[in-house]
């Protein structure tokens, strides 16, 4: 039919009696309405009146062009009701416009119904505990009365109705915990009729249940599984994988297409969880389906079960599928324990790790089998054994059950077997982990004492601040290397350390040697507090409290015996200094331990109401119930924030809050609104602390509108600043995102606001080299505020570590940038400060270390965030700033066989060897001296000269023996001076200006010459095992070597290698870092701990016939400061020798 200009004639049939021209014009308009509707929009009440006539016989022929003429009036609503009421007529498989948009409501519509169901049962609300905020002086409560429990859901608690974490989400992006859907909050996103009609709804899920067919025809099951995850359809998306399943085992019979494997679509879901589903309840929900589904696979994916076994801190299910991994027997099982193993001590808290070690089956006679041989591994298992029995008397359980529970799975273990388990303790125990981590460090060190010896020289070690800034830069410089060859070369510089410029050079110790398990304790006894002796020296208590902060940096996350030395010289501290080094040292090495012993001895010291340890003390309560959310020690904390009125206690503790709720997400909103709703700036501070470490990693949509909120409306600058700041705990696993994010808070009027905004920055963007991110920094290091200059500076250095020129062609620019800043005379101590430590970050571990904030499994890393957290604070207390060193992560690829041993083999990186190669090291110049003026020349001078020269040519020519080369004559000084220096002083002027005239295009022609030289660069070479991989060189690993196979897909760190030819003789590199030395079995208590250590320290200078460099650099430490009142000035120290790491001797 031709098509018609008008649409008059055809809609006055609809007002016919005759239903043949009825059907006849619908049938015309339906074929022609995208051309016509604007004249039929006027007659739809008709066509509506046909659609709801029972006796018309074409009424889903009426819907249909209704429908349509609703979709070009754009009222998609009302066109969607109507396509839905045209049954079959609505043809899913026609590709146009108004089909599409009909289904993308119909899925909106879908999503909206299914969320609006009721919850699950089993989501039962959690005990309602009381959080009781005390009164303000007026009587006016700092928040409302009796609220629910921090840890309660946030859906399911009243908030106040100013707190925007109380309105519902604006925004269209996908927020599961609205309620009915996703878009649930957008206008109309489910209109009445449908909720209302039961038929519409029915034919509303056909429609989707047809669009599902078809994705699984067409084998599109994501789109399914994200459809089904954002209704909130644990149905349909066991639907989905199980279909997946079924039809991949059609595929391997008929051997025709390449279908999505179910194993795919499960991690594909768990991606879904970890990155896009923002509700933890809803996150819980889709893990334990996740599980079941793997459960049901016959070879499952064991590394999943591990990921959502740690995200629902399931300890039982880990250490059964430990045991039955172990029990196969066979080597490629035994290899899958040990990783799964080394990913559980990444991604778990010591608490949980505990547990698992707990559950599995034990030694017989485990403690009274250990030779004295193997004493450097004997107190970890029997302090963890004891640490155990502590745990379980306090939970209750009774010591018969587990002992029968104990000797029922020892009866049926193997040889092999049992050492298997011995091993997968000791990885459990993160000391396999921490040993490797230490010997890459130890043997891959490349930092440039270059740039560290400029940084002294420029820095003047009188003042204080400075002295701490080149402390911290040789820390981060040599972090975990244990090559503290600095300290003890350069003992005049160390000497002008006083008090807290002390402890923090003490402090740095732990740095260095973090991770040295075996030596800790040895290395830092001449700094340990120690009985008066009469007669004896005293020591600085400032080197002793940096000690006892070193240790618990040394054994930081990891819990040894070296957690009770630290305790009991915390308890018997009577000196302020002390104890707050010991409440440093407690909360690192005990972190998230959730010890309610050590909770207590720092609850005891914190209500000595004393403010130089208090701010430690609060710091470390948080870290030690870590993650916790524990009711009964945030009631303690809060209570006592308001009672005293010391501001540097009430900002310990507030930090110490958003420490236990670190990772709680929905459960921490009550306390974050309780504290932002307190006049104290400081607790209102510590709200928004709380807010991101409770969401870090998320990328909530509500915490960051929260944060954005207060960072331009709170009166407070520091609420503000650090406000901004948590803008990259929140997002920085969508690190692209944040320039664009701050890009107008980074030209704030506020100084603060833009150091917020810098740092921000630096957090989530560590260690990528984003060029938007640094676009947005340079501009901040010519700021006219320092402290602003001092943040760029320290994030530009964060994105930039391990960085080279072939990656980012900025990073020479930049590094010239800090060193500038150093040399300045005129640059202010804060900037300065800042430079220093930006380039102890940039050459973080010697060179071998990367900011992270999650683990190379994806999973958070608490530690690092933990230590980023802290890190921020040193704005108020430089000590804090060792903190920053729990982020640094190794890059490295180590291989281990079943073993546990070293296999010398290589593997091939599919790169170009510049692109991830080292950053060249800086030439050492020697100091610019200043210019020489050139010596004014009299015209009577240059006529003496011109006369002197006339003469020596007529001395030649009429000289009879003429030599072929002439010697100077002696007789005229003048002549000569005038003849030798001018020459001279022209050529040195030429070399002094060549550089400074063309240093640009030498800069130029380098860095051509670099491009050039990549270019010519071979593809793919090979790299031994325990190289240096960074992040972004890992997708292109591979194993191409013929005898070694890793279990899993590499993602960096430890990699367990299954031995195809295990009886062939095989080649294993020789650990360098870790020291044969065989210590006496582990004393009874602290104190003959240290005399034993002191004693063994002696016999070793006894032997050598003199004083080492680490002992005099103790000395130096140790001795009491010149302004203490009855102390002795620190003598000068002698020469010293040390045994190079060849020798294998030394402190190191």
């Amino acid at each position: 039919m031709p098509g018609l200009s008008s649409a008059a004639g055809v809609v006055g049939f609809l007002s016919e009696p005759e239903p043949e021209l009825q059907v006849f014009a619908l049938q015309v308009l339906n074929e022609q309405i995208d051309s016509l509707w604007t004249e039929v929009a006027a007659s739809v009440g008709d066509i509506e009146a046909l659609y709801e006539d029972p006796s018309f016989p074409e009424r889903e022929l009426a819907a249909l062009v209704a429908a349509k003429v609703y979709y070009n009036l754009q009222e998609y609503n009302e066109s969607m009701i109507f396509a839905l009421g045209a049954g079959k007529l609505f043809d899913l498989d026609h590709e146009g416009e108004f089909e599409d948009t009909i289904i993308s409501k119909c899925v909106d519509a879908y999503i909206a119904l299914s969320g609006s169901a009721p919850a699950n049962s089993t989501n039962l609300p959690p005990p309602q505990l009381t959080t009781a905020f005390p009164s303000t002086a007026n009587g006016a409560s700092s928040i409302s009365a009796g609220l629910a429990s921090p840890t309660t859901p946030f859906s399911q608690s009243t908030l106040p109705s100013k707190s925007l974490l109380s309105r519902q989400d604006s925004s269209t992006a996908f927020d599961p915990s609205a309620q009915a859907g996703g878009d649930a909050n957008l206008p109309s996103a489910l209109p009445a009729s449908i909720a209302s009609q039961a038929n519409i709804q029915k034919q509303l899920y056909a429609i989707v249940d047809e669009l599902f067919e078809r994705c699984f025809r067409g084998g599109s099951y994501r789109q399914v599984i994200g459809i089904a995850v954002e209704a909130r359809r644990l149905d349909v998306l066991r639907r989905a994988i199980s279909r997946a399943s079924e039809d991949e085992k059609e595929q391997r019979k008929d051997e025709v297409g390449n279908l999505i494997r179910s194993q795919d679509l499960i991690e594909y879901v768990l991606e879904i969880c970890m990155t896009v589903v923002q509700e933890r309840g809803l996150r819980n929900e889709l893990l334990r389906l996740v599980l079941d589904l793997l459960n049901d696979i016959p070879s499952p994916d064991y590394f999943s079960i591990a990921k959502c076994i740690v995200y629902l801190n399931e300890h039982t299910m880990a250490s059964d599928m430990l045991v039955q991994l172990v029990k196969k027997g066979d080597p490629t099982s035994t290899a899958i324990s040990y990783q799964i193993a080394f990913d559980l001590y990444d991604n778990s808290t010591q608490e949980f790790l505990k547990k698992v070690r707990e559950e599995l089956p034990a030694m017989p006679e485990a403690e009274t089998a250990q030779p004295a041989d193997s004493a450097e591994e004997a107190p970890e298992p029997k302090e963890s054994d004891q640490l155990l029995k502590e745990l379980n008397d306090s939970a209750g359980v009774p010591a018969s059950t587990l002992e029968d529970d104990q000797h029922k799975k020892e009866e049926a273990l193997t040889p092999e077997a049992q050492k298997a388990f011995d091993s997968v303790r000791e990885i459990l125990s993160g000391t396999k982990t921490i040993e490797l981590g230490l010997e890459f460090l130890f043997r891959s060190n490349r930092t440039d004492m270059a740039v560290l010896n400029k940084i002294r020289d420029s820095l003047e070690a009188r003042n204080s601040i400075f002295h701490t800034a080149v402390t911290l830069a040789t820390a981060f410089m040599h972090a975990g290397t244990t090559h503290d060859k600095f300290f003890r070369e350069n003992l005049d510089w160390l000497a002008k350390a006083v008090n807290w410029s002390k402890f923090t050079a003490t402090a740095a110790l732990g740095v260095i040697h973090r991770g040295n398990l075996g030596q800790g304790l040895k290395l830092l006894d001449p700094y340990l507090p120690k009985e008066q002796i009469a007669g004896s020296n005293p020591s600085s208590a400032y080197s002793q409290g940096g000690s006892l902060y070193a240790l618990g940096l040394i054994y930081a996350n990891h819990e040894t015996f070296a957690l009770d030395v630290i305790r009991e010289h915390f308890k018997k501290a009577t000196e302020e200094v002390v104890q707050h080094g010991g409440a440093l040292g407690l909360g690192v090495a005990g972190m998230a331990t959730g010890d309610d012993s050590i909770y207590e001895d720092l609850k005891s010291v914190l209500y000595t109401d004393s403010a130089l340890n208090g701010e430690a003390v609060g710091i470390a309560m948080g870290l030690i119930m870590l993650g916790t959310g524990n009711i009964k020690a945030l009631e303690d904390m809060i209570q006592y924030a308001h009672d005293t009125q010391h501001e540097k206690i009430v900002r310990g503790l507030a930090l110490g809050m958003a420490l236990i709720m670190y990772g709680r997400q929905e459960g921490a909103d009550e306390l974050v609104n309780g504290l932002l709703d307190d006049p104290d700036p400081i607790l209102r501070y510590g709200g928004i602390q709380t807010l991101s470490l409770a969401y870090c990693g998320t990328g909530s949509n509500k915490a960051v509108r929260k944060l954005l909120h207060v960072a331009v409306s709170d009166v407070s600058d520091d609420v503000r600043r650090i406000a901004v700041m948590s803008l990259g705990f929140i997002l920085f696993r969508k690190p692209s995102n944040v320039p664009r994010m701050v890009e107008l808070l980074s030209e704030s009027y506020n100084p603060h606001v833009r150091y917020g905004a810098a740092m921000a920055l630096g957090i989530s963007c560590a260690g990528t080299g984003l060029d938007e991110a640094i676009d947005l920094l340079e501009p901040m290091i010519k700021d006219p505020t320092d402290f602003v200059r001092q943040g760029a500076l320290i994030a530009l250095s964060m994105i930039m570590v391990q960085q080279n020129e072939v990656m980012n062609p900025k990073v020479s620019t930049i590094r010239k940038t800090l060193m500038k800043a150093i040399t300045d005379r005129h640059e202010d101590a804060m900037t300065k400060f800042g430079s220093a430590i930006a380039l102890g970050i940039i050459d973080a571990g010697g060179r071998n270390c990367t900011i992270s904030l999650q683990t190379q499994t994806g999973n958070l890393n608490m530690a690092g965030i933990v230590g980023m957290a802290v890190f921020t604070q040193y704005w108020y207390w430089f000590p804090l700033t060792h903190f920053l060193s729990l982020s640094f992560a190794p890059t490295a690829v180590v291989g281990l066989d079943q073993d546990l041993e070293i296999p010398s083999f290589k593997f091939h990186s599919a790169t170009r060897p510049s692109l991830f190669d080292y950053p060249p090291e800086q030439e050492a110049k020697q100091e610019d001296a200043p210019e020489k003026v050139k010596t004014a020349v009299l015209s009577t001078t240059a006529q003496a000269k011109r006369r002197a020269q006339k003469k020596e040519k007529q001395q030649r020519r009429e000289s009879m023996d003429i030599d072929q080369t002439p010697t100077t004559p002696k007789t005229s000084n003048l002549g000569e001076k005038m003849e030798l220096d001018e020459p001279a002083g022209k050529e040195d002027n030429q070399e002094a200006e060549k550089p400074e005239g063309e240093k640009k295009l030498e800069g130029e022609v380098s860095s051509e010459s670099a491009k050039k030289k990549m270019e010519k660069e071979k593809v793919g070479y090979q790299l031994e095992n325990m190289s240096r991989v960074l992040p972004a060189q890992r997708k292109f690993i591979s194993f191409p070597d013929g005898r070694y196979r890793p279990v899993k897909k590499p993602t960096g760190g430890v990699v367990l290698l299954t031995d195809t030819t295990p009886s062939e003789p095989k080649s294993l590199m020789e650990l360098k870092a870790k020291k044969k030395v065989k210590p006496a079995a582990t004393p009874a208590t602290m104190q003959d701990r240290v005399v034993e250590a002191l004693g063994q320290h002696m016999a070793d200078r006894a032997d050598r016939g003199e004083s080492s460099g680490a002992a005099e650099a103790a000395g130096v430490l140790t001795a009491v400061d010149e302004d203490v009142e009855g102390g002795e000035e620190a003598e000068v120290p002698g020469e010293f020798e040390y045994f190079t790491d060849e020798e294998g001797g030394g402190d190191e």
